[in-house]
């Protein structure tokens, strides 16, 4: 079976024709098909040498014949520290070409990672961007930022994004892969991705999976031998053809490979010196069959000494290279490289490429060569380009590829290029910075003098200290634990304000790692070194263990250790008498004081608000329990102001580590609020940075919010997975975002209609209110059960007990928690006296709007309104459930507002349906979407708010056994096989 380009016009240059893949081209084409829809992702799995290019170009052909642009780059071996390489080598040029409808500031992130986009006039981005402190942008900003140049590319024809060799990519440039699946870019495209499933890391394996409906596995089998036979035509004998398929195990490459070879079964050295430096240079290529690699050396060996000596020099100059920098590692004059390139062409070893560079024709090839190279060449050769860059004013970042694998040990100028390397890609690609910073320091001598005879000597203390960070940020907290363990051996005890900034530090990446114990071991190790516990760095550590007891809601052994830390004392800065103050809000209210918690609150208020940023340079994570304390107290003006300057801060000290609490406790205030589509962007960079981390702590917290968000607004599938996923990474700590995980999963069960499967998994959740929730937590889920109950109409008691334990626990200074307890009693009043119900949800409806918690006002308005109705009221039925849609509209609360909706319908109220026009369709009605009956419509609706079938045929007096046979007609019509299906698209505008 021929390939596209071959039937066309001729197969590519030293490309056999397309043989087999029947599956996986129709599979590219069911891909491309669905990409001229919208979003799509493709993964191309195989073996070295199993085609996977080859289908990757079969992919671009196939989309250049329906007219759908494609961009093509790939990730190389020796370059796998480059940040966003593959990325770079696809998009740079197209960038060159294509004028950009995006912002200044989003050019400018972009100018830090693809040359093309680099403003030669603005000298932070010479050096990478982010060279100052106050210039590190969150990864994940830079993401987004991708992610709207996809879609900007895109338009209007639509972009394929073809990445070849992942498994060789920077974590940076996965975790970019990870972003874009998670938060597909609003366009035409299509990513498609190969790469070797031995090699490849966890996450990339997990991309397609992640990519859910829209992702597609494709894998690059090996050859049968009836394919074999045809790949290598008539004149093969049976008996070679059937030797060449068992020595190759039907890989193409392989195949091709040791066809070429001959009969010889054996490289033809020149001499055997040189047959055995073969030999060695290509052992560690394990992956590929001794008869391969031995084809790939007869192929190589058999090259003229210039072509040859030019092909090492190129192996070692790029993975695309320029011919020039390619003669500068091969030490060959210009006429005679060019002359040896045209050998390495004829002989299909190279292929040109775009802009005057050329590649190899697989990465296997490239390995050889490079492989074959002596040891002492090959250094020698890396440092001759490294010069030639530097002459040429590469920035550091460029020339640290070749620096690191040619540098001498004590050389000054390669440690400080290494360094302003790694400090330039910190911010967008710590795990290269990691790397970097790594040789730089296995470079530098022990002890000794700050300088050297080359000029000033990088601090190996300073340097393990920024090694640490990059580890913690780039999700390899295991290394950042050990660096920082490595740093605490090396600083003397009396350099208290350094060692107690890395235990701080330890503390937190061993938390990251679920390892609760021994985070508070270390500090504990370290205070018991200190004799005078109210120095500065004392006082940072033993905040530490409030917040660890907090956690816990330990209240005894939180108020213990902070009783024992004063307001201020002499060398504080205004930042740690702000931190101090912080915690004091939250632990007051964990004890249930919440007077005193709301005065201590407002005092820390005023010292955050006194001081500079600059003061909070150690601590910071200290005032993420302020941001939640004002949100259990209802302070969300505050809150939200204080959430704002937080995430900036952490931003802008690259504190990333700590970043996703921040996030966590923005989206929970906005949501609060009822600035739903504020709260989810917020909830879905805290999970992003939970993921970057892998930390299941702060995945979770942005997890639940992100749950309990999407819940909010109607979005149940996406409710339940965020939900579920937050409970898988339950450590079982104890702690209170591990209880809070559960709960935020009852509650999307519940709200996706599935009342009683979700009442019994928060009651489980919330235990008997001893096990480390919050007050307002466990008042919200004894509101929400009282509803249940009251709903199912059989057990009024059981509501009645509810809000009984909701009045019980709200404390009468929170006026929102109050409001919640007013609400619950008045679901369970419903039943028995409407009237009083209506009148008790009024009064909840008040409280709530006083609180500034617009969206529970809103369910207290729409509870009023149906409890007039049910009084036979139905005036003022009409005006709360108005006021309740108004609320629901306002705040983006799908699933809600088409309830009330509902409810309004049902009162005599017309309203259209959303997006659609309101004129009569002729026979003088609005039509019903999908093409549903006015019944099936009917009955959507109220499986979008929630109703069982049970509670759907009592409503509209049917039998269960019809609501279930319109039900069946309503998931065929729509297009969805669950309940959930049907309330997201009936939830969903337009």
């Amino acid at each position: 079976m021929e390939g596209r380009a071959a039937r066309a016009a001729g197969a590519r240059p030293g490309n056999a024709p397309l043989v087999g893949r029947r599956d996986a081209l129709q599979e590219i084409d069911r891909v491309l098909d669905a990409a001229e829809r919208g979003y799509g992702f493709l993964a191309l799995v195989g073996e070295p040498g199993a085609g996977k290019t080859r289908l990757l170009n079969e992919l671009a052909d196939a989309s250049t014949a329906r007219k759908l642009p494609f961009v093509a780059g790939r990730a190389a071996e020796f370059e796998q520290e480059m940040p966003f390489g593959a990325v770079v080598d696809a998009l740079d040029d197209r960038l060159e070409e294509h004028t950009l409808n995006l912002p200044p500031a989003a050019l400018r992130l972009l100018g830090s990672v693809f040359p093309a986009l680099c403003d030669l006039t603005d000298p932070a981005q010479l050096t990478g961007g982010a060279a100052a402190p106050d210039s590190q942008v969150a990864r994940y900003q830079l993401h987004r930022t991708v992610r709207h140049l996809l879609e900007d590319l895109a338009e209007p024809h639509g972009l394929v994004l073809i990445l070849d060799d992942l498994h060789w990519a920077d974590d940076a440039t996965i975790e970019l892969m990870d972003h874009l699946v998670r938060h597909p870019p609003r366009a035409r495209v299509l990513v498609a991705v190969a790469y070797r499933p031995a090699q490849a890391s966890p996450r990339l394996a997990a991309l397609v999976d992640a990519a859910g409906p829209q992702g597609a596995r494709v894998t690059a089998d090996p050859l049968t031998l009836s394919e074999v036979a045809e790949f290598l035509g008539p004149d093969v004998s049976r008996s070679r053809c059937d030797a060449l398929y068992r020595a190759s195990g039907g890989n193409p490459f392989y195949l091709e490979a040791l066809s070429k070879m001959g009969d010889s079964g054996g490289p033809a050295g020149r001499d055997g010196t040189e047959r055995q430096g073969w030999e060695n240079g290509v052992a560690s290529l394990t992956e590929v069959p001794p008869a391969v690699r031995a084809a790939l050396q007869v192929e190589l060996s058999a090259l003229p000494p210039e072509a040859l000596l030019m092909a090492r020099g190129a192996a070692v100059a790029a993975d695309v290279f320029e011919p020039a920098l390619a003669a500068v590692a091969a030490e060959m004059e210009q006429d005679a490289a060019l002359a040896a390139l045209d050998v390495l062409t004829a002989h299909d070893v190279v292929r040109p490429t775009t802009g005057g560079r050329f590649r190899f024709r697989h990465p296997l090839v490239r390995h050889v060569a490079y492989a074959s190279t002596a040891a002492g060449w090959r250094i020698a050769a890396h440092s001759r380009v490294a010069a030639q860059l530097a002459r040429l004013g590469a920035p550091a970042a460029v020339r640290a590829h070749h620096v690191v694998r040619s540098a001498r040990f004590g050389d000054l100028e390669a440690i400080g290029t290494l360094v302003e390397a790694a400090r330039v890609v910190a911010s967008q690609a710590p795990g290269t910075s990691a790397y970097w910073l790594k040789a730089a320091l296995e470079l530098m001598p022990d002890g000794g003098d700050a300088s050297g005879a080359d000029g000033p000597r990088p601090d190996r203390i300073e340097l393990l200290v920024e090694l640490a960070h990059v580890q913690a940020v780039s999700g390899h907290a295991e290394e950042g634990r050990e660096t920082a363990r490595t740093l605490l051996g090396l600083l003397p005890a009396g350099d208290t304000v350094r060692r107690a900034r890395t235990v701080q530090m330890c503390a937190v990446m061993e938390r990251q790692l679920g390892r609760i114990h021994e985070a508070r071991a270390i500090v504990l190790d370290e205070l018991r070194r200190t004799t005078d516990r109210q120095t500065p760095e004392a006082v940072l550590l033993r905040i530490r263990l409030v917040a660890d007891r907090i956690q816990r809601a330990d209240t005894r052994g939180s108020q213990a250790v902070l009783d024992t830390i004063p307001d201020s004392a002499p060398g504080w800065g205004p930042g740690l008498v702000a931190a101090v103050a912080s915690m004091r809000p939250i632990v007051s209210h964990v004890r249930g004081e919440a007077e005193e918690a709301i005065a201590y609150a407002q005092k820390a208020d005023e010292l955050f608000s006194a001081a500079s940023d600059n003061d909070f340079t150690d601590g910071l994570d200290c005032f993420a329990w302020l941001l939640f304390a004002e949100s259990f107290l209802g302070m969300y003006d505050s809150a939200l102001r204080h959430a704002e300057r937080l995430v900036s801060i952490t931003r802008t000290t690259g504190q990333t580590y700590i970043l996703g609490y921040m996030l966590a406790g923005q989206s929970r205030i906005l949501a609060q609020q009822g600035r739903m589509a504020e709260a989810a962007a917020a909830a879905d960079e805290a999970t992003a940075v939970g993921r970057e981390l892998r930390s299941q702590e702060v995945l979770a917290y942005g997890l639940i919010q992100q749950c309990l968000t999407a819940s909010w607004t109607g979005d149940h599938d996406q409710a339940l997975r965020s939900g579920e996923e937050a409970v898988a990474n339950d450590t079982g700590s104890g702690e209170w975002w591990t209880h809070m995980a559960h709960v935020a999963r009852a509650l999307a069960i519940i709200n996706a209609g599935r009342p009683d499967e979700g009442a019994e998994a928060l009651i489980a959740a919330c235990g008997d209110g001893t096990q480390g929730l919050d007050f307002g937590t466990l008042v919200m889920c004894a509101e929400t059960l009282a509803s249940v109950s009251a709903a199912q109409q059989d057990a009024p008691e059981d509501a009645a007990y509810w809000a009984g334990i909701a009045g019980a626990i709200a404390d009468p200074a929170l006026t929102g928690d109050v409001g919640l307890a007013r609400l619950a009693r008045a679901h369970a009043a419903r039943a028995a006296d409407p009237a009083a119900s209506a009148a008790l949800a009024a009064e909840a409806a008040e409280l709530l709007t006083k609180a500034g918690r617009r969206p529970e006002a809103g369910r207290a308005e729409l509870a009023a309104g149906i409890a007039h109705a049910a009084a036979g009221d139905r005036n003022r039925a009409r005006e709360r459930v108005r006021a309740a849609a108004e609320i629901f509209d306002a705040c983006g609360m799908r699933g809600l507002h088409a309830q009330a909706v509902r409810e309004q319908r049902r009162l005599g109220v017309r309203v259209p349906a959303p997006g659609r026009s309101t004129a009569p369709s002729p026979g003088g009605k609005e039509k019903p979407p999908f093409g549903l009956s006015p019944r099936e419509h009917e009955i959507a609706m109220l499986v979008a708010e929630g109703c069982s079938n049970q509670q759907i045929a009592e409503r509209l007096f049917l039998s269960v056994r019809t609501v279930e046979t319109h039900l069946s007609r309503v998931f065929a019509k729509i297009g969805v096989s669950s309940r959930v299906g049907v309330a997201t698209k009936m939830n969903r505008p337009g």
